[in-house]
């Protein structure tokens, strides 16, 4: 898993030479991405909130000074990145339990992840998020599920239950 989490991560790297690229964007979904693996409050999050591109009138003016600006926000872009693939690479995905021994969301979002086509986690996660009912949204959930399969579901589930942090946080 934390190849994959590398790979998300350089994969977010390279978006900052996408040819239209959005800085805002790209801020939001790095922090997201973050979020999912170092937790919320982490300093790294922290830094990419500090990007920010400066709309005055004499950076719009100056082309020159436009571009060097915005090289300047993706330099710090890279190197937090870089510096999260580092921690990863040297420490493993940090210990993000609780107190309480809950299961973290992350456990169970990378088995969805690892398990759905993009569309179907998609879909997934904008009816979750929906305002509908929860009695509607129990049943539409349900209807998914069933979609899925049995292997499928199989799959989630051993996922979640054999993920690291996990087995880690049983007790004795």
């Amino acid at each position: 898993m934390i190849n994959k989490q590398i790979e998300k991560l350089r994969t977010q790297i390279s978006k900052l030479d996408d040819k239209n690229f959005d800085l805002e964007a790209w801020k939001k979904h790095s922090i997201i991405l973050l979020d999912s693996i170092f937790g919320g409050d982490n300093q790294k999050i922290k830094q990419i909130e500090k990007i920010e591109y400066e709309y005055n009138s004499w950076s719009l003016r100056d082309t020159s000074g436009h571009t060097t600006y915005l090289e300047s926000c993706k330099k710090i872009g890279r190197e937090v990145l870089g510096a999260a693939i580092e921690e990863l690479e040297m420490t493993g995905i940090p210990e993000k339990s609780d107190e309480d021994g809950k299961i973290n969301v992350h456990i169970i979002l990378d088995a969805l992840d690892d398990e759905l086509k993009g569309s179907q986690y998609k879909t997934l996660m904008k009816l979750l998020k929906s305002d509908i009912s929860t009695k509607e949204k129990s049943r539409q959930l349900q209807d998914i599920i069933k979609e899925l399969g049995n292997e499928t579901v199989i799959n989630i589930l051993q996922g979640i239950i054999m993920h690291e942090d996990f087995v880690g946080a049983l007790p004795d």
